[in-house]
């Protein structure tokens, strides 16, 4: 169930995951504190869970691997949703994956995409209006 709160929407990683794997064409870059992956016109992105239900995002040219990064889902609390502060006038979204614990949340994971949410059931998601 997602919350509304003082700075954005909430939701549950899992739903998050859910509706990213239909919007990888809206990705504009995908990161942590040590690194990043960035959106190019050559480049695609390939989003998908392993058959032990680790998330992974991939950026691929062509057939070729550029990057790849393997969620460590074990400390994740919720995504944090909220208009990218440096970008409000292209209307980017910010998607911050915290994690740790409920007293020391942090950032794990950010997605940057070129909306908000959208075409998110509601009936399933209670506070998400378009």
């Amino acid at each position: 169930m997602a919350i509304e709160t003082e700075s954005g929407v909430t939701l549950p990683f899992e739903r998050f995951w859910d509706w990213i794997l239909d919007h990888t064409n809206c990705l504009l870059s995908v990161g942590t504190e040590e690194s990043w992956l960035y959106d190019a016109e050559a480049l695609h992105w390939v989003l998908f869970s392993e058959d032990n239900g680790t998330p992974v995002v991939q950026l691929i040219m062509g057939k070729r691997l550029v990057g790849e990064m393997v969620l460590d889902t074990t400390d994740l609390m919720h995504v944090q949703v909220l208009a990218d502060p440096e970008n409000v006038d292209r209307g980017y979204f910010l998607f911050k994956v915290l994690g740790g614990t409920k007293s020391a949340p942090r950032v794990r994971y950010t997605f940057q995409l070129t909306h908000g949410l959208e075409n998110m059931p509601t009936q399933h998601v209670a506070g998400l209006k378009h």
